[in-house]
């Protein structure tokens, strides 16, 4: 599964459900579930609506995705449902399943004290219980069977068997069952053992013992399985049997099924004993297998299913019933349907190995073909399981991992559902796998069998992971068997079977058995009976239920919706329903149902209603009530049923409408309250003359009273009841507050036994029952024991004053401070109490003050200060206040700089959006620096970043940028460390290419030169041959990006040549050369044979080249083709020619057409011959002729040769003929003549012609003509019009005349007449035959002749396309068309309508276009509506026209509508047809005419026009009429928001408040308020509110900068801008300041008092302005404005002003110096090694005061030998090698005060 979506991942799912869960008191049990979601859900467990919690018994397993509850030791209140609820940040999702609990039967117990031992399951009193189950069997036939169960609970159970569901009786042959009831010996519980003699097939099946008692009940099952025995069965027990009953016996039917489908045959046998069933196929025994399954259905029919029918699979199939009184046989012919697309190789069986691969193949006619992978019906899709591979025509499925639920049948199918199937056989522990899944109904029973290689081995049955109970398991050898009697739909799941790692599963589904409710309750009438009752009669329905019902009658309120469930009862008839029945009084309705088993009828309702009133009874009365005078007195009484009732008091009835009142003005008052079935009256403050009043209470059969006794109530403390401890602080209020039982009665206060008396300060009080002691301001004298005394009754008060706890407000937490030497460290403690006593400690040591640690206290502020801390002066201090303390830890570190690097100026050069990183090192971590650039401090920001780590600090700019640049400065205290940054621009670097580029391109080709920078916006400049290009056609210049192009679209040879890209820093350079295309011959394409001309012929040599203007040579045997002298060369475009006007045998030869001069280039040869042709006889062409001649003709033989010239000699017979007497050679050009004159018989013979090159021989006869005669006759023909008719006779002899006559005129050839000879055939052929060709045909020959008749019949005129049926509406224009088989004349064919021609109207019109014949009608009506036809002489088609009335149609439809609020509407809409009637309508609903809605229809338009509009009016506005319905949309927008008034001119005073107002069109708008053109958003001291229609600006303690133009803008509405001047606040200085003189050290106040309040003043000393902080501290107080200086310095004299506004006051600060002391000394001694430094320091009293050092006296300046440091409080003087003469006394004099310091020099 997915989480789509989004960003939030996916919800929880889950992919396995908690099962519900049985188990036994004390056992336990364990739910579990499968969920996933991204991001993995949090799990949680709930029972009740109660989330649970791990405990000792209830623990919450989890491994991975699947969760549990386990839970140990299970009661009977651990049964319940439990909830898995899964949630994670998508979603959510729950699971509910139930536990069951049930209690064990509680074992007897013996009189001893002593437990006895837990008894076996069973023994107990409880439901049955199967101590031991029956085993599922396989026999053989004719072995013996037995079937044995053991059973315990008590009462003892009833057991019974059933086969198959059914009881033993019940089935057909079961005389050879028996049942042996009985005990087992030794054993508890019953037994019940079936038997069975001589087992047959038919007993093959589930058999179930149930076991019931009055607790419940229970089964257990078992599978017997009888096998027929290899040898011939035994005969059955002698037994009078029954005859089988035969089938019909007919010949075996036929069934056909397409390849890959699945085959079912089912036969219904009945005989007695039961029949045996044996499938056959063509005679062979068929045993179940993948592809075919024997099982019987639930009719009791036997049913063999074949799959995925193959080829193969074809044949008899025979179902053949035996017993012993005979057999029957039916039969079924099974024929498979190939598909005509095939599998070129289909699928094979295979094997393999658990945990292997095997691999299936197969071969597809086409690779283009798809296919898919199928596992039985389950579609196989590619994975790391299942991968499937395409290799043109092959497909193969490797399956990985092989399991043992792998074993099954896999098909291979294309389109077409073309399949080829296979069986897969996964060989492993497990030999027979269970199916895939199985579905039992509910309540039947469930099978599963497996079968194992080994025998004897032990699997495990599991059912969605928990193992089923061993009672439901059976092995026997390799078989293995699970069977569930009489599932539920709990005992769905999958179900597993595992042999060490080898497992096969199958889902398990329960389907429900649907049950039909019974029928209603018939006759159902209401009678109204005696008072206060109704009857109520029915009848069962009809038909009656099958299983038990009850009838379940309900009652509504007439008013209420709801009907409640009066009672239920079995029988029908009548039902009295009384008054006492209903919880209240009112009209009532009844209605009955009919439930069962099977779920509920529909309801009957009584007609009519009947008022009932519950009758009331007492159920609990009044009672007396006796209270004390001023108390409420309650009386209450509770009834059977919610009735009104009265209450009376005194005989006077109390009204009960009113929830309070008052018996009469001035009297008791009381209160009725009734709630539900209770009532209550109650008697507000009683008094005593109400004593003995009665109270009553009256209904409907109900009345009770009670009397009212009240008496004086002794006087008792209500409270406090027990002594009360108080503790307070000082200035406190305390009251003391004590409660009596009567109002106004008097009490005294004692404290600490003495009566108190008042005073200010302890006043007290009395308010009816309560007394108080009130103390205003408790001091810690005030306490003591307090008693409030009265009557023998007193309460107690301990009250403890004290004064208030000390608390330490700052610091809260521990503080760290860290300081160098000398620096004064000043450690504050503030407390909540001013006067609180602190205590300071150093080390665990109370601190005393001194000069070197000084104690100050101001208010509740306390300080310790070390005025010139010295490393010692180091550790921990705490400020001790009561009960607190707060930490200090100090740090003195002595220190000679802050900075240690840089120690001189750093310069940093960068590139824009660099990382530039500037690092400044001090010598201590705590210490704070100060950022500036170019003298103001920068702000943090993403783009510069403040870091520090330990005594690092950094400035990091992460993408420097040009305006970074400057000096940036790292300050503390009078020390920095300078950074100079320098931004520039970074270099654009050529990212592409980095080596020069040489490109080479043909002429008109496309060439791109591309260049990449390093940035985008980098300009550059490209360069060709050293000069900058210009744009243009021929060459264009691109930027897409960091990449620059130059474009030459058609590169010409002159655009070569090297071109530079040149972006500033960098540069990229490229080579272009353009050359011309290599110039080929494109024809002749092959190499032209040689050409052979004779001489005087033209000869035109001719080749294309690939460019037009290439230069050429021709060439002749080697030598240059010169033009002229008959030769002519020509260009034309890309062809060249070489023309020879009249070819002679010098232009012979081998010529040569090169292209180019240079050695190499590609040339093209053609080889001329120049000869004469050799002649050639071209007339006559036969080899031989035959010449008849007549005596004393002339005989003529005649040939043409193929030139003239030829030499040509005559023979006859072999001898050579000269032209001489009446031999005659004759010769005209090419035509060449013997002539023999008055031929002779003997000049008959074979003459020859003979020339060098070709021969013609005559064979010449010389007799008289035979006579001519026709040979045949013509035969008459019969022919259609248009086709052709052809007349042949037979003539002789060959060559004699035929004379052609038609109808006696003698025939002429032409294209209709066409005359044809062929030896001695002669024919005639008449072309298109028409009718009036029809006639005689003659053919004379000589003078004998032959005739024949032509008969043209006429063409039938047929229709090919036949006319159509038509619908049309009224008004269209029709056209009716038919096509003939040929063009028929005009008026062939004929349109008409109804059987008679088409009348004349205007509107029909007829057209032909050749072969079609149309008919329009135009402007059809009603009237045209009919059967039309087309005839012709031989034809006749028909077809129906059908007109509809007019469409109503929309020709211009309804358009959406957007208007204002407040402003009309109009639709339009134009219909098809005028006067038509239609509705509007808004939303749905009809609009009618009226003010704001207007309507108009005029011809074909229909108007509508809505005013007035509001924001509801928006919708959908529709018009109707008849079936038109056209739709549109009205949307009406809020009108836009305009400013009505808009804001004013203001002057304000510095510091009051200015308030801008406009006035809006509308109250829901939001405006947006701006100041210069910017918005403003609102602040503390600019607020915006919005009253109704107004919008204000509120500027409070408006400054200067405030000043300006302000606007409102509402939507397109601008109001102002107004302009806003705040004018300077005047200030005047009422109080001056006064100088102020102090001594060092010492803290200095000046007060200020000015005329204004709300003014913003500045401090200055000595001109320098002055800051809060450290020893500087200002405030205001109103008007007051004051400055404190503390710990005052010499330096800090001066004047001291102050300036508010133009204001100013000015005072002088005197401090008088303190005499300079030596506070630290140097060692008396101090010895140094010679050559070394020595360093003499001390620390005096104040910084800044002058030492001097001497050395014997005399005073040291410094120099090379002497360095005179000074340092805050520190001075030091530094010897540099120091040499032995150095030794002496060394003295340090500052002030009045002195310093002496021997130094020691050792060392040579």
């Amino acid at each position: 599964m997915k989480a789509g979506s989004g960003d939030q991942g996916s919800p929880p799912c889950f992919l396995r459900f908690p099962r519900p869960v049985r188990v036994v008191s004390g056992a336990e049990a364990e739910l579990k579930c499968v969920v996933l979601g991204e991001p993995p859900p949090i799990v949680v467990w709930e029972k009740g609506g109660q989330q649970l919690a791990a405990s000792e018994r209830l623990s919450f397993p989890a491994d991975g995705a699947e969760h549990g509850l386990l839970l140990s030791g299970a009661l009977p209140t651990d049964a319940g449902v439990y909830v898995c609820r899964a949630r994670n940040a998508a979603g959510e999702a729950y699971a509910a399943a139930a536990v069951t609990v049930l209690e064990p039967p509680a074992p007897e117990r013996e009189p001893q004290p002593a437990e006895r031992p837990r008894p076996p399951p069973g023994t107990g009193e409880g439901a049955p219980v199967f101590l031991t189950g029956p085993r599922s069997q396989w026999v053989l036939r004719g072995a013996e069977v037995v079937l044995e169960c053991q059973v315990g609970g008590l009462p003892a159970p009833t057991l019974y068997w059933e086969k198959d569901g059914m009881a033993l009786d019940e089935v057909w042959d079961s005389s050879h069952f028996s049942l042996e009831p009985g005990r087992a010996e030794g054993r508890p519980g019953a037994s019940l053992a079936l038997r069975i003699l001589a087992a047959r097939l038919p007993d093959s099946g589930v058999y179930v013992c149930h076991a019931r008692n009055a607790h419940g009940h229970a089964r257990a099952g078992a599978l017997l399985q009888v096998q027929q025995p290899p040898e011939s069965p035994p005969e059955d027990p002698d037994e009078a049997p029954n005859p089988v009953v035969e089938p019909l016996k007919c010949a075996p039917k036929t069934f056909w099924v397409n390849e890959g489908k699945h085959a079912k045959f089912r036969c219904y046998v009945m005989g007695k004993p039961e029949p045996e069933i044996e499938w056959l196929w063509e005679g062979h025994p068929l045993l179940p297998d993948r592809r075919r399954l024997m099982y019987r259905d639930r009719d009791g029919g036997f049913v063999l299913k074949v799959l995925y029918c193959q080829a193969k699979d074809r044949g008899l199939y025979v179902c053949a019933a035996r017993n012993s009184a005979g057999q029957t046989l039916s039969a079924v012919q099974l024929h498979v349907k190939e598909p005509r697309l095939r599998f070129t190789r289909p699928l094979q069986d295979v094997e393999g190995r658990e945990h292997g691969i095997v691999v299936l193949e197969c071969k597809v006619p086409n690779s283009r073909i798809p296919t898919a992978w199928f596992r039985e019906d389950q579609r196989l899709l590619p994975c790391r399981k299942y991968e499937q591979i395409e290799e043109g025509t092959v497909r193969r499925l490797i399956i990985h991992r092989l399991k043992a639920d792998d074993d099954g049948v896999y098909l291979c199918e294309m389109r077409g559902r073309v399949r080829t199937v296979a069986n897969v056989t996964v060989k492993g522990p497990i030999l027979k796998r269970l199916p895939r899944k199985l579905d039992v109904f509910e309540g039947e029973n469930a099978v599963l069998l497996v079968e194992t290689r080994e025998a004897g081995v032990e699997g495990r049955w599991s059912r969605d992971g928990e193992d089923l109970p061993a009672t439901c398991q059976s092995s026997s050898g390799h078989m293995h068997a699970l069977v569930l009697p009489g599932v539920t739909r709990e005992d769905a799941g999958e179900v597993t079977f595992s042999l060490g790692n080898s497992r096969t599963t199958t889902l398990l589904r329960v389907k429900c058995v649907k049950h039909n409710p019974p029928g209603p309750p018939v006759l159902a009438e209401m009678f109204k009976g005696h008072r206060n009752t109704v009857l109520l009669t029915w009848k069962p329905p009809e038909p009656a239920p099958e299983t038990p019902f009850i009838y379940r009658l309900e009652r509504q309120e007439v008013g209420s919706e709801d009907w409640i469930q009066c009672f239920s009862i079995e029988k029908a008839g009548a039902v009295e329903v009384p008054g006492d029945c209903v919880p209240s009084e009112g009209d009532y309705r009844f209605r009955v149902c009919t439930v069962s088993e099977h779920g509920r009828s529909s309801h009957v309702v009584f007609h009519g209603s009947a008022h009932l009133v519950p009758t009331a009874r007492l159920v609990a009365g009044l009672d007396d009530v006796q209270v004390y005078d001023g108390e409420d007195a309650v009386f209450s009484l509770d009834l059977s049923t919610i009735i009104q009732g009265t209450w009376f008091l005194n005989g006077e009835e109390l009204k009960s409408n009113e929830p309070e009142g008052q018996v009469e003005p001035g009297a008791l008052r009381y209160r009725v309250e009734q709630k539900g079935l209770q009532h209550r009256l109650i008697l507000q403050a009683v008094k005593h003359q109400d004593s003995g009043a009665l109270v009553g209470f009256s209904c409907p059969g109900v009345q009770d009273s009670a009397a009212l006794t009240i008496q004086e109530s002794p006087v008792h403390i209500l409270s406090p009841q027990d002594k009360v401890s108080l503790t307070f602080t000082t200035s406190e209020r305390v009251v003391l507050t004590c409660e009596l039982s009567r109002v106004d009665f008097p009490a005294s206060w004692y404290k600490d036994g003495q009566k108190v008396e008042e005073s200010k300060s302890l006043v007290v009080k009395m308010d009816g029952r309560k007394h108080r002691l009130i103390m205003p301001e408790a001091q810690v004298q005030d306490s003591g024991e307090f008693e409030c005394r009265t009557e023998g009754v007193s309460a107690f008060f301990s009250v403890s004053v004290q004064d208030p706890p000390v608390h330490i407000l700052d610091p809260r937490e521990h503080v760290f401070v860290h300081a160098i030497t000398s620096e004064c460290v000043m450690l504050t403690c503030e407390v909540d109490r001013e006067d609180a006593p602190v205590h300071w400690y150093k080390d665990g040591q109370e601190v005393e003050e001194s000069d070197f640690v000084v104690l100050e206290n101001e208010g509740p502020h306390h300080r310790l200060v070390l005025p010139a801390a010295q490393p010692p002066d180091g550790g921990e201090f705490q400020c001790v206040a009561g009960d607190e303390r707060a930490y200090f830890t100090v740090t003195i570190t002595d220190v000679s700089s802050w900075i240690v690097y840089p120690s001189g100026k750093v310069y940093v050069a960068a590139v824009r959006l660099e990382r530039v990183v500037l690092t400044c090192e001090l010598c201590r971590p705590w210490a704070e620096v100060h950022w500036t650039k170019d003298g103001e401090e920068v702000v943090e920001s993403p783009a510069l970043l403040l870091q520090k780590e330990d005594t690092v600090r950094r400035l990091v700019l992460p993408a420097v940028q040009l305006e970074d640049s400057g000096e940036y400065l790292c300050e503390i205290d009078d020390e920095s460390a300078s950074f100079t940054v320098t931004v520039t621009e970074p270099p654009v670097r050529i990212i592409y290419p980095r080596d020069e580029v040489t490109l080479v391109a043909v002429s008109l080709e496309c060439v791109v030169l591309m260049c990449e920078l390093s940035r985008e916006d980098a300009p550059v400049r490209w360069y060709k041959d050293g000069l900058e290009v210009e744009e243009s056609e021929a060459l264009v210049l691109e930027s897409d990006g960091p990449r620059r192009r130059l474009v030459l679209p058609a590169a010409q040879p002159e655009d070569g040549g090297e071109f530079v890209c040149d972006a500033g820093d960098d540069s990229a350079f490229f080579t272009v050369t353009v050359t011309e295309p290599p110039v080929q011959f494109l024809a002749p394409e092959a190499a032209p044979s040689p050409l052979c001309v004779a001489p005087g012929e033209p000869l035109v040599l001719s080749c294309e080249l690939s460019r037009a203007g290439a230069l050429v040579f021709w060439n002749h045997n080697g030598r240059p083709v010169q033009e002229g002298e008959g030769l002519e060369l020509r260009a034309e475009g890309p062809r060249r020619v070489l023309c020879i006007r009249a070819a002679d045998p010098v232009h012979a030869g081998l010529y040569t057409c090169q292209s180019g001069a240079a050695p190499g280039a590609p040339s093209l040869s053609f080889t001329v011959q120049v000869a004469e042709p050799p002649v050639r006889v071209v007339d006559p062409e036969a080899a031989q002729t035959r010449v008849r001649s007549t005596p004393g003709g002339d005989l003529e033989l005649a040939v043409h040769l193929s030139r003239p010239g030829g030499p040509v000699r005559w023979y006859k017979d072999g001898e050579r003929l000269a032209s001489q007497g009446r031999v005659q050679l004759e010769q005209d050009g090419a035509r060449q003549v013997l002539r023999v004159q008055g031929a002779r018989s003997r000049d008959a013979g074979e003459y020859l012609c003979d020339t060098p090159q070709d021969s013609r021989i005559f064979l010449v006869s010389v007799e008289e003509p035979p006579p001519v005669k026709l040979g045949s006759e013509l035969t008459p023909l019969t022919v259609h019009e248009g086709d052709d008719a052809t007349f042949r006779c037979e003539v002789s002899p060959p060559d004699a005349d035929v004379t052609w006559l038609h109808n006696g005129a003698i025939v002429t050839p032409g294209p209709q007449l066409e005359v044809a000879q062929n030896g001695s055939s002669r024919m005639l052929t008449v072309r298109g035959c028409q009718l009036e060709d029809a006639g005689t045909v003659t053919a004379q020959a000589g003078g004998t002749s032959t005739s024949a008749r032509l008969h043209v019949r006429e063409t039938e005129l047929l229709f090919l396309r036949r006319l159509q049926d038509v619908r049309a509406e009224e008004g269209q224009d029709v056209c009716l068309e038919v096509e003939t088989g040929r063009v028929g004349a005009a008026g062939a064919v004929r349109w008409v309508r109804g059987g008679a021609p088409l009348p004349p109207d205007s509107r029909l019109s007829t057209a032909q276009d050749g072969h079609v014949y149309r008919l329009f009608i135009h402007g059809v009506v009603l009237a045209d509506q009919g059967t039309y036809g087309c005839e012709s002489h031989h034809d006749r088609t028909l077809a129906r026209l059908s007109v509809k009335p007019r469409q109503l149609r929309v020709l211009r439809p309804l358009e959406d509508v957007t208007v204002i609020e407040g402003g009309s509407a109009t639709f339009q809409l134009e219909l098809s047809q005028e006067d038509v009637t239609g509705e509007w309508a808004r939303g749905g609903v009809r609009l009618q005419p009226g003010p704001t809605c207007q309507i108009h229809a005029e011809g074909h338009a229909h108007c509508l026009v809505l005013s007035g509009l509001g924001l509801a009016d928006s919708g959908c506005i529709s018009f109707t009429a008849d079936a038109l319905r056209c739709a549109a949309r009205l949307t009406v927008r809020e009108a836009p928001v305009t400013i009505v008034r808009g804001p004013q001119d203001l002057e304000v005073t510095e510091g009051d408040t200015a308030t801008f107002e406009c006035e809006l069109s509308q109250a829901l708008a939001d405006v947006t308020w701006e100041k210069d053109g910017q918005p403003l958003t609102p602040s503390p001291r600019l607020r915006l509110q919005a009253l109704g229609t107004r919008r204000l600006l509120q500027l409070r303690r408006c400054g200067p900068l405030e000043s300006g133009t302000y606007s409102c803008v509402v939507g397109m509405a601008r109001a102002g801008p107004v302009h806003l001047v705040v004018r300077e606040r005047k200030v005047s200085v009422l109080s001056e300041l006064r100088s102020v003189s102090a001594r060092e050290g010492d803290g200095a106040t000046f007060e200020c008092t000015v005329s204004e309040v709300e003014t913003t003043g500045s401090w200055e000393l000595g001109g320098r302005p002055l800051r809060p902080g450290g020893r500087v501290r200002i405030r205001q107080e109103g008007k007051k404005h004051i400055l404190v200086l503390s710990e005052l310095r010499a330096e800090d004299s001066g004047e001291v002003r102050f300036q508010a506004g133009p204001a100013q006051s000015v005072a002088q600060l005197e401090v008088e110096a303190l005499p300079l002391q030596i506070c630290r000394r140097p060692p008396r001694e101090k010895t140094v090694l010679v050559g070394r430094r020595a360093v003499l320091e001390v620390t005096v009293s104040r910084s800044g005061g002058q030492v001097c050092w001497l050395r014997e006296g005399v005073a040291l300046c410094p120099g090379d030998k002497y360095e005179l440091r000074s340092h805050g409080h520190t001075h030091s003087l530094v010897i540099y090698d120091v040499r032995p003469e150095d030794q002496g006394s060394y003295c340090c004099q500052a002030g009045q005060d002195s310093a002496h310091t021997r130094l020691l020099v050792e060392g040579s």
